[in-house]
């Protein structure tokens, strides 16, 4: 390799030495004895059984739920202490729609059977019988005897299908769940059966075979209820040539038997569900055969790997050098083919490498300057009241203040503002850099422990001060200390005075901003006390805080919701809650006029929003300000704002409301006159209209006093009498227009309502216009 850098032979040699190992041990990976392979397989093959298992398993509890649903209804209940007759249809239909909803889901379920021995009554699919006159009413009645109240059981199919089902029977053996009743009381005189077809087991698990030889479900008493072959459905196991169950003992295993003449491995899983065995049968010659087969497939791809691995190392190595060689070139690095030979590349990357490191320390630099403009930002926020309470103490943590808030007991905020630069030797244009040369006096002056970081604001220097102490006279005397100091240090270099505003002390970093309004108050009293001050707000405010009025925003756009919304009951108690949060404030009589004033205003702003002219809601009189400022006791506020501006909001939001509502349910109506004759829906007529189905359900009630089924059902009938009294169409016919599932229903569901049949009904209208 006389072409290649030291780098890339080396990589050629790592690359082999890399590769032999791998290539080796994948061979001994794939060259194991057949014993492994057969060990693996049947791991295999328990997981699929398990797999089917728990496949069928799912199937059978949805029926078991399902069926528990059918016995526990009213309607069966009622049913049992019934004797069933065809005259009884409504009853029966009930029990229908029941049986007609297990039979909806995913089950493979066949027929569901509700047998009452006491009433002499048996239902299923085909329809209502008498079961002393069943032809396998001995066979059914002995299921009766069964010791379990709930069990499945693998019987005939041609026990449950008859003459009188049209339909063919699909497999001559079904699974059934057959349930005693009534679930409740010692006498059991009846049985719920839902029959699963024993052969509806193999598409449960027809994908997951294909590669397996053989597999079989048997239940307790080793009938067979699954095999590929359907003529040995409910036979004993033994006729599929398994006689030695006596390896059958533990929960799941596997073990080898004679089939046939054949020796196979199989795999065992015992249901804990219903006693059910899955048995996976493999033939031992047929694992010994592929054994073979992968260890010579086995020598012939570990040799081509090492081909192919000498291949690839020989090439790769070659263009290995290339993002080495641009690295270089990227960095200045060396140029000519014998440079690279004589230099050491990781030498110039190294040399390159400490380069970045230097760039990135700078860059670290000008990062940390960012964070501290960020810093800035958030203390000027916090200081005008724009950080949410919550969020503060995690900002303050984010800045490195986290010692601070655990130790700091008080607290207080100290303005400083520059007074005259009149009759210095300074201009205008220089006080931004007179106040950051105050700015860094403090922060030379106050330790960080003490003190945030100084901010300007609106031409005054601001930052809070902080201390363990919790006396409060001693920290007073403390802050009053500083600020002196800090008086004299910016006097005896910039030769200007400064007047310093002091907050009470606080106690909680949420009360920075008030702090902060009380520091700028105290220095507004320069206008009587002159230059060069240190003016403490409690000296002007007697000890109390600024009050600092919140006004009830949230409650406020809550009430503007419900007002919108037509919502009487929960608009006029927002309003006092409003109400009551305003006068809570300690102030004065005029003062409580301002959040009055705006609480008016937003009002009459909506109402102009909304398209609300004033004089609909305050015809031919005066200014609503000026009744407003007349009141004077909380009573009258709270029932002027609701009689007079309020309630005639809502009472106009409510026609709009009432308006939309009758326009839409006239939508509906139009709707059903011309698709009632299709499989119309709510959902349907919510998707046209673009309108959620609740809510037109919800809106269709209010304006109509019915359901929008309930119309619908009515509609149609009232189309059937038309077409009966003005027309000669077929009852069928007209049953199949109105949607109905056959001619029988419709029949039942008109005399329900009329008290006679549609023919009858038809005679009737005819003989009245002879007449």
């Amino acid at each position: 390799m006389p072409n290649l850098s030291f780098l890339s032979k080396m990589t050629i040699f790592g690359f082999l030495l890399s590769t032999l190992p791998v290539i080796f041990i994948g061979a001994f990976a794939f060259m194991t004895s057949s014993n492994e392979i057969q060990k693996n397989v049947n791991e295999g093959k328990m997981q699929l059984i398990t797999q089917i298992n728990s496949n069928v398993e799912q199937k059978l509890t949805t029926v078991n739920h399902t069926l528990n649903q059918v016995i526990n209804s009213t309607v069966l209940k009622k049913a049992m202490d019934m004797p069933l007759t065809v005259n009884d249809f409504m009853m029966y239909d009930d029990l229908r729609s029941e049986i007609r909803y297990m039979q909806s889901f995913d089950t493979k379920l066949e027929d569901v059977i509700l047998i009452n021995a006491r009433e002499n009554w048996m239902i299923k699919n085909s329809g209502l019988y008498r079961f002393d006159g069943y032809p396998f009413y001995d066979k059914l009645l002995n299921l009766m005897n069964t010791q379990e109240n709930s069990t499945w059981i693998l019987n005939p199919s041609k026990w449950f299908f008859t003459e009188e089902n049209a339909r063919s029977v699909t497999c001559d053996y079904s699974i059934s769940l057959v349930k005693k009743l009534p679930t409740t009381g010692l006498e059991k005189y009846g049985l719920a059966m839902a029959n699963i077809p024993a052969c509806s087991l193999q598409d449960l698990i027809q994908s997951d075979t294909k590669h397996l030889e053989d597999i079989l479900i048997m239940d307790e008493h080793n009938q067979i209820l699954m095999h590929p072959d359907a003529s040995l459905i409910g036979k004993p196991i033994a006729e599929a040539g398994l006689k030695d169950l006596s390896h059958l003992t533990a929960p799941t295993g596997q073990f080898t038997a004679d089939i046939s003449d054949k020796r196979y491995s199989v795999s065992y899983l015992h249901s804990n569900l219903n006693n059910w065995t899955y048995l996976s049968l493999t033939s031992i010659d047929s694992l010994t055969t592929e054994s073979r087969k992968i260890r010579v497939y086995t020598i012939y791809v570990c040799i081509l790997m090492l081909l192919l691995s000498m291949l690839l190392a020989w090439l790769g190595s070659r263009k290995m050098y290339s993002p080495i060689q641009l690295l270089l070139n990227q960095i200045g690095g060396l140029v000519t083919v014998n440079q690279k030979r004589k230099a050491n590349e990781f030498q110039m990357i190294s040399e390159h490498v400490h380069t970045l490191f230097q760039s990135k320390s700078q860059l670290e630099r000008e990062v940390h300057q960012h964070i501290g403009q960020v810093r800035t930002f958030f203390l000027i926020k916090a200081f005008q009241g724009h950080i949410k309470t919550s969020e503060l103490p995690d900002k303050l943590a984010q800045f490195g203040y986290t010692k601070h808030m655990d130790e700091w007991k008080t607290m207080s905020v100290i303005t400083l503002q520059i007074d005259s630069i009149d009759n210095t030797r300074y201009e205008k244009r220089d006080m931004e850099l007179l106040l950051f040369a105050a700015h860094n006096m403090i922060e030379e002056l106050i330790p960080s422990d003490q003190r945030l970081a100084p901010v300007i604001i609106d031409q005054t220097v601001v930052t809070l001060i902080g201390s363990p102490d919790s006396e409060a006279d001693a920290f007073r005397n403390k802050v009053y200390a500083l600020t002196e100091q800090m008086q004299q240090h910016i006097f005896s270099y910039l030769n200007l005075h400064v007047s310093i505003g002091m907050s009470l002390p606080i106690h909680a970093f949420s009360q920075m901003s008030i702090a902060y309004k009380e520091g700028l108050e105290a220095l507004k009293h320069r206008i009587k006390l002159g230059e060069g001050i240190i003016i403490q707000y409690e000296n002007i405010n007697s000890g109390k805080h600024f009050l600092n009025l919140n006004y009830p925003k949230p409650l406020e756009n809550e009430l503007m919701d419900a007002i919108k919304v037509a919502e009487k009951d929960k608009s006029k108690e927002l309003l006092r809650q409003l109400l009551q949060a305003v006068f809570a404030a300690p102030l004065s009589p005029q003062e409580y006029q301002i959040p009055l004033a705006r609480l008016l205003n937003n009002l009459l702003m909506v109402m102009q929003e909304s398209g609300i002219s004033l004089n609909q809601i305050h015809p031919n009189k005066g200014s609503l300000f000026e009744e407003l400022l007349n009141l004077h006791m909380t009573a009258e506020i709270e029932d002027w704002f609701w009689t007079e501006v309020i309630h005639p909001l809502i009472r106009i939001y409510r026609d709009r409301q009432d308006a939309q509502y009758h326009n839409i349910s006239e939508k509906i109506i139009d709707l059903v006159q011309k698709y009632y004759d299709t499989d119309l829906t709510l959902e349907d007529c919510a998707s046209r209209l673009h309108y959620n189905a609740n809510y037109l359900s919800s809106i269709f009630r209010k304006e109509t006093n019915c359901s929008f089924s309930d119309y619908l059902s009515a509609y149609r009938f009232n189309m059937a009498k038309k077409w009966l009294s003005e027309t000669d169409m077929p009852i069928k016919d007209i049953s199949s227009k109105l949607r109905y599932n056959n001619s029988q229903n419709f029949i039942r569901s008109f005399r329900k309502q009329e008290g006679i049949t549609p023919g009858q009904y038809r005679d009737k209208q005819k003989e009245g216009a002879a007449l």
